[in-house]
């Protein structure tokens, strides 16, 4: 089967997902030709892959004479493929758009929701139903995104299995760690996200603002890097807050090691790698009850309404003061991690979706 991939800028898991999908399809004996920035090539390495990979400027950003490049250049790179897979919104769209009324051929994975207004999220909504009414089936990462690609009028909505790689093992032990960050005894509150609007680090602030009472109060640790660096800092240093930026770090594992718990606040997300990394060490996860994060967790967390301080406050303060609530999520979530489908799962089902096009639709 000849298989074409579209994605645009990515430095996550999207990238890593195709990655995924590109290395299974080839072992299989399919042809993969992946479309899509520069940027996405000189990180993912999709040619040392063995896939064909054509640059093609797919940005994150709508620009007229740009997109219209695009278009045309899918179209024309797509022409021999059988299938046409794009991922994410903008990629979807601009497929979609080059597909040449062979409607039965584009699959379009969604992996995140919009959680802006005004119009970003109203250029985010014209995207939308352009692959709604134009592919052939739209895989979605978490229970809302297929509600609303529903009722967009997508034809035919699945849920996208997405994979969890295998956790690398810690390479300092908890202690170590410790000594490194200068925790002592304290309790780590760990959250793994990129410093932007999306991951609701506002809302963590506030719930370590407390009052924890010192000095063996909660630690709260963000690993990540982005554009919101500068306002959370100047937070934490004006209100004195127990939470230390670490920047984009290497050693996840060793990281994990040393947490009492996974926290996220988001707004919105798919099925982020952080919490399944969480999962598969055998770490109890605190989090909001949003997109896909229900379904992953299960009974090996904490959940509660996005932006409710109290109630993630008190989720910390269960986990930490209710005798055996910390082991017993821990047995949970190593359960979970233990379930969480593998690499050969996911090309397994996008195998199916493939089967299943009518290339003629």
């Amino acid at each position: 089967m000849r298989v074409a991939f579209v994605l645009g800028t990515t430095s996550g898991g999207t990238g890593r997902h195709v990655r995924m999908l590109t290395e299974g399809l080839l072992r299989r004996g399919h042809q993969v030709l992946v479309l899509g920035p520069r940027s996405v090539e000189e990180q993912f390495s999709f040619a040392a892959a063995g896939a064909r990979f054509v640059e093609v400027a797919v940005s994150d950003r709508p620009h007229a004479g740009n997109d219209l490049r695009a278009v045309l250049a899918i179209r024309r790179l797509t022409r021999e493929a059988e299938v046409v897979h794009a991922h994410g919104l903008r990629a979807g769209a601009l497929a979609a758009l080059g597909a040449g009324g062979r409607r039965g051929r584009l699959v379009v994975t969604l992996h995140n929701a919009l959680t802006a207004g005004g119009l970003v999220g109203f250029v985010y909504g014209v995207l939308e139903r352009i692959v709604a009414r134009r592919a052939g089936r739209v895989l979605v990462v978490s229970p809302d995104l297929g509600e609303r690609m529903t009722r967009l009028g997508a034809r035919d909505v699945r849920a996208a299995v997405v994979p969890a790689p295998a956790l690398r093992p810690a390479k300092r032990t908890p202690e170590e760690v410790r000594d490194e960050l200068g925790a002592g005894q304290r309790p780590i509150m760990l959250t793994i996200a990129r410093l932007a609007q999306q991951k609701g680090l506002e809302t963590l602030l506030d719930v370590a603002a407390g009052p924890w009472g010192e000095p063996g109060g909660p630690l709260f640790l963000v690993a990540g890097e982005g554009p919101l660096r500068a306002e959370l800092e100047g937070r934490i240093r004006r209100e004195a807050l127990p939470v230390r930026l670490l920047g984009n770090r290497d050693d996840i594992p060793d990281l994990l090691g040393a947490a009492t718990a996974v926290v996220t606040a988001a707004r919105w997300e798919g099925q982020p790698l952080s919490i399944r990394e969480a999962l598969m060490a055998g770490k109890p996860v605190i989090a909001t009850a949003v997109g896909g994060i229900p379904e992953i967790v299960g009974d090996a967390g904490i959940l509660v309404p996005y932006g409710d301080v109290q109630g993630l406050r008190g989720a910390v303060r269960t986990l930490l003061e209710v005798p055996g609530a910390a082991e017993t999520l821990a047995v949970a979530a190593a359960r979970r991690g233990r379930e969480m489908p593998g690499g050969d799962a996911a090309v397994d089902s996008v195998l199916q979706v493939y089967d299943s096009q009518d290339p003629t639709g």
